[in-house]
Formats: C-alpha cells, sequence, structure tokens
C-alpha cells in the first residue's frame, strides 16, 4: 500500500486541517456521546471476555456464578464495550474449567439455574449488551451420555460419533498424534470397545468425528437451544481442530529448518510434529458451512472462532471467515506471542493482517484464559515481570481501540492485573489447571491468568467473594489494582480503557474505515483508517525514547473540523514536518470534511 506522505502531498489542498486547542492528558475530544452504527455489529466490536468461575460470586461458595455476573452488569456497561462473551456454564465434570461438557442444553448448578442464565440475558440486553456464549463442539467429557453410549461397542447409534481406531498390530496406539494437553500420545485405549479414541487436549475429553453428519446435525441442533433463547453468538472452541485425516496418517516431523508454529511453546512436545493430519485439515473449512447455515437463520448473530495453534495462525484464520459460507470472525496468535512488542513486528502483523482478512473478520486477541494476561505480554516465556511502564500499557491500549475489527477485552484486563505467579501466588498443590498440572514446571499453566477478579481493596478476597475461601488464590499484588480504587484514579487504566472506548464508538472511520497501512519505521507504528467524511491518522511511538516520526503536513492549519487527541504526551508537537513523540507517545488527528 502506498504511504501517508504520497497521500497528504496529492491531498494537501483539501485534506489537512487548523488544529484546536491541543489537549493534555486530561482527555477531552468534542460529540464523543455519538454512537456510530455501521454494518453489522460484530465486525467492530469489543467483546469482554468473562470466567465465570472468576468473576464475581454471588453466592457465597467460592465459585464466581451468573447472579454474581448479573451484579456486574453496570460496571461492563460503563466501559463501553458492545458484548459479553461466557466461557463455557453448561454441567461438567470441571476437571477443564467447564471444556469438558457433559450437557451442552442447561447450566451448570455450580453456577446458577437456567433462569438465572434467562435473566442475565434480558438485563444485558437492556444495557445494550449482547451475549456470546462459548461453544464446546470440538469434544464432549468422557461422561457424556452420547460417549458412555459409543464406548460399549461398535455397533450401537452412536458408535461413530467419536473417533475410533483399532490398534497396530503390537497393540500400538494408530499412529504418531500427540496430545495438546499431555505431550503424550493422543489415543486412549477404552478396554470396554477394545479400541483406541482420540482426544486432542485431556485423555478426559474425547474428539467428536466431524465427519459423521448425523452427529454434526445433533450437535448444531443442541445449540441452537441457547439462539431460541436470544443469545447473540457463539465462540467456538478450537474450531481447527475438528476434522482429522480419515486415513490416519501420522503428523510429520518438524525439521531443524521448518517454522516454529504459532500459539504454543517450542518446548510443547507437541510443537515437534507439523499439524496437519491429526487437526488443520483443509477439510474443516467445508464443515463451518453448517454452522454458518445455523447463524444464518437468526440474523444479526456471530460466530467467532478460535484459531490458535496452527502453523499460521493469521493465514489459516483469514481462510475461516473467508467468503460468506464461513465464520463472521475468528482470532488467531497474533498478538499473543511471547517476543518484546516493536514497531516492525505491528508493521508486519497488519500487513499480514489485511493480506489475508480483505473482507474483514479478524478479531484481536491479546490476552484470555488460554494464554498469558495483557499486563504479562511480550515479557519473554514464562517471565512474570512487568518491564514495561504504564505509559507502554496505556499506549497499547490506544492501540488496540483503533485496530480494525472487532477486539476481545479478558476480564482484568482492564485492570493492568498482572500474571499470577505459580508457585508464589498459587501453591503447587492448589493448581487447578490441568495443563499446568502436565507441563509444570516447564510451563505454568493457566490458572495465573484465572484468578479471581479484584472488586474492593479492603474486603476479604478483595470483594470476590463473602466465602471463607476462593477456587483460586487471589494475588497479593493485585489489591493495588481493585476497580474501587482505579475508580477513584483518572489516570488508572481502567479509567484509560473506559475513556478509549467511549471514544471509539464516536469514530466512524473506526467503526466502518478502511485502513492505510504507513511505511515501516524502527520505532513508530503508524496507520490512517478512513470512513466517509472522516480521517483518522493514528500514530504511535512503539519505543522507550522520544523520536521524530515524518509527516509532511502543510505548513498552515486552516481547516475547521479537526481534532486531536494525545496519549503520554505533554503536548502535540509538530516541527519541520515531524510529529514529535515522546515515550511510548501515541497521536490521534482526526479530520471531518463537511
Amino acid at each position: 500500500m502506498e504511504s501517508i506522505n504520497s497521500k497528504l502531498n496529492a491531498n494537501s489542498a483539501r485534506f489537512w486541517w487548523r488544529l484546536p486547542v491541543i489537549n493534555r492528558r486530561a482527555w477531552t475530544w468534542e460529540d464523543t456521546n455519538s454512537h456510530i452504527h455501521c454494518g453489522q455489529w460484530w465486525q467492530h466490536a469489543v467483546i469482554y471476555q468473562i470466567f465465570p468461575q472468576s468473576f464475581c460470586d454471588a453466592s457465597g461458595d467460592g465459585i464466581g456464578d451468573i447472579k454474581g455476573i448479573i451484579e456486574k452488569l453496570d460496571y461492563i456497561a460503563a466501559l463501553g464495550v458492545e458484548a459479553i462473551w461466557l466461557n463455557p456454564i453448561y454441567p461438567s465434570t470441571h476437571e477443564d474449567a467447564g471444556y469438558d461438557v457433559t450437557n451442552l442444553t442447561d447450566v451448570d448448578p455450580r453456577f446458577g439455574y437456567l433462569g438465572d442464565f434467562k435473566r442475565l440475558l434480558e438485563l444485558a440486553h437492556l444495557r445494550g449488551l449482547k451475549v456470546i456464549l462459548d461453544q464446546v463442539w470440538n469434544h464432549t467429557s468422557s461422561a457424556h451420555p452420547w460417549f458412555q453410549e459409543s464406548k460399549k461397542n461398535r455397533s450401537n447409534n452412536k458408535a461413530d460419533w467419536y473417533v475410533w481406531a483399532d490398534a497396530k498390530p503390537d497393540g500400538s496406539p494408530p499412529n504418531n498424534w500427540i496430545s495438546a494437553f499431555t505431550g503424550e500420545n493422543a489415543w486412549i485405549w477404552e478396554e470396554e470397545r477394545e479400541q483406541f479414541y482420540l482426544a486432542n487436549f485431556m485423555p478426559s475429553q474425547p474428539d467428536l468425528n466431524w465427519h459423521h453428519s448425523e452427529m454434526i446435525r445433533t450437535l448444531l441442533n443442541q445449540s441452537q437451544f441457547w439462539l431460541e433463547l436470544g443469545v447473540d453468538g457463539f465462540r467456538i472452541d478450537a474450531v481447527n481442530f475438528f476434522v482429522h485425516d480419515r486415513k490416519l496418517r501420522d503428523n510429520p516431523q518438524r525439521g531443524e529448518n521448518d517454522a516454529e508454529p504459532d500459539g504454543i511453546a517450542a518446548d510443547n512436545p507437541l510443537a515437534k510434529q507439523k499439524f496437519c493430519n491429526s487437526f488443520c485439515r483443509p477439510e474443516t473449512l467445508e464443515k463451518l458451512t453448517y454452522v454458518r447455515q445455523l447463524m444464518e437463520r437468526y440474523p444479526g448473530t456471530v460466530a467467532l472462532g478460535e484459531v490458535t495453534l496452527c502453523e499460521d495462525s493469521i493465514e489459516l484464520s483469514g481462510q475461516y471467515v473467508k467468503d460468506n459460507d464461513r465464520l463472521h470472525l475468528a482470532y488467531n496468535s497474533a498478538l499473543l506471542e511471547d517476543e518484546p512488542l516493536s514497531a516492525p513486528m505491528l508493521h508486519d502483523i497488519m500487513k499480514k493482517t489485511l493480506k489475508h482478512f480483505p473482507e474483514g473478520g479478524q478479531c484481536w486477541m491479546v490476552g484470555n484464559h488460554d494464554y498469558q494476561r495483557l499486563l504479562s505480554r511480550w515479557t519473554g516465556h514464562k517471565s512474570n515481570e512487568e518491564p514495561y511502564s504504564k505509559e507502554f500499557y496505556r499506549m497499547v491500549i490506544g492501540l488496540l481501540v483503533t485496530l480494525p475489527g472487532a477486539l476481545c477485552l479478558y476480564q482484568g484486563d482492564e485492570l493492568g492485573l498482572p500474571l499470577g505467579k505459580v508457585p508464589d501466588d498459587i501453591d503447587r498443590e492448589d493448581m487447578q489447571d490441568p495443563y499446568g498440572k502436565c507441563m509444570y514446571p516447564k510451563d505454568l499453566g493457566r490458572d495465573g491468568s484465572r484468578t479471581p477478579m479484584p472488586w474492593q481493596s479492603c474486603r476479604s478476597f478483595l470483594g470476590f467473594t463473602s466465602a471463607d475461601s476462593s477456587w483460586l488464590p487471589i494475588p497479593d499484588s493485585h489489591k493495588t489494582l481493585a476497580v474501587d480504587i482505579q475508580n477513584e484514579d483518572p489516570d488508572s487504566l481502567l479509567n484509560t480503557w473506559r475513556r478509549m472506548l467511549i471514544w471509539r464508538r464516536a469514530q466512524p472511520a473506526i467503526i466502518s474505515g478502511d485502513v492505510v497501512l504507513h511505511d515501516p519505521h524502527p520505532d513508530v507504528f503508524a496507520y490512517t483508517r478512513r470512513y466517509a467524511e472522516q480521517t483518522l491518522l493514528c500514530v504511535f511511538n512503539v519505543s522507550d525514547k522520544a523520536t521524530e516520526y515524518p509527516t509532511n503536513f502543510p505548513q498552515e492549519y486552516q481547516q475547521a473540523h479537526t481534532h486531536t487527541l494525545i496519549l503520554n504526551q505533554d503536548q502535540f508537537q509538530y516541527q519541520n514536518q515531524h510529529l514529535l513523540l515522546q515515550p511510548y507517545g501515541a497521536v490521534y488527528i482526526s479530520h471531518t470534511e463537511v
């Protein structure tokens, strides 16, 4: 794409602008109360992810629940997000935080009752919030009635609803496929049926057989139950794992010259293989048509897919949203890597994203329940330290809210919570995460990003629960970051998120604009968003040093309807055709033609 400089030179007579009084850190911007509605809501939504057992406990048993979420709906709405995504709330054995489902059409008693969910849905909608539910379609719990029947013999009604295979002549598993959780062979022997079943995750999570049309039809019919209740969409777990190679061919070994896969640590045994037969199959794209057909029966709903463990997550996730017969949105590992954040890195990610998402459909993800928190991102694998300042994370907020597409914001990341440490904050014997238990100490697991929300700094368990204990401990470092403290601090990360999200909703160029990516720069990441009459220039200094960014503005700014917003800057400075940026400074210049 051509650089912003050439654009400016070509259009300088009409394009740029008289600047108003420069805003300092106090954040003022005109017309922030207007809310632009362009296209489908999900194309530009900020989705607040809720991990129910760690959000708010209203029942007093130490585990978060649906009534607790209801209590905090006003807090969520005040953030300025468009939707909430709930991690699984279904009946489960709870070996894997609800991703081992035993019934897809009910609510687990630990979270409440179906009536509680209906009330949550009603109250969320009254506040203008959409509700997205997690759907676990790759596997069930081994305690699920379907599997209990399937394992009995090879001729029952559900005999082929899961992935079964005979042992090799020597009694060993059918092939070399490795579990993403255990690092061991993904095939589990079932004595009753005298066959192996595939479990790409926990041994108690048998994979469903997406080559079986009746299974797919029944699964999606069950999910339709929630659409009938009025939910606004689904986040679909592990969508690139759905389909396996019917010939059960081995995965090739990863060579020394082969690129590392996305979304997984290099020392995980799974990374030794190329992901091409056990999952990430091209046939998955055909199966997504069934999902899209279901969602099309409920206009305005969205299907958001998780595409993280693969060879190239940006390229693959782009395929999953291509055309109009696949998913609406997909998130990937683009911003989930552990390498330090830099302007060249962001430029490469944006360039690649624009290439593979030409029709949109990208959903950005920085932290969630499966990865590190936002504050612990880009620190290097296994590191729990915070090498960056508040200014850095304020700049990151300003960046995230202007990226094209949707964005998922994980609970607690708006507070800047650091990752809980294992075994300091969480004793080894108190670990809950099965993946962490399997991989410890190579990988500390996911408990550190799943600790309960700190609501009130002076209450026991920081206001999360009134019980004598909570299902996971709360790190001491979270006390000074509690919601009540940050509410009172206008410069807090919480209030930064609020202001930026409210501002974002008033910018047509962000909600529906295209993107012109600027030339690469060693310290600065910049692009322009455009829609209708608005042009919005976004410039970010991704370094800890002051820098100058060449931008050929006209010498004088005479036109009206131009406004600036600055982050981490004492003032707006433009000298000798250069923007002067302080460390981690960000500048936004908006022009509206009238």
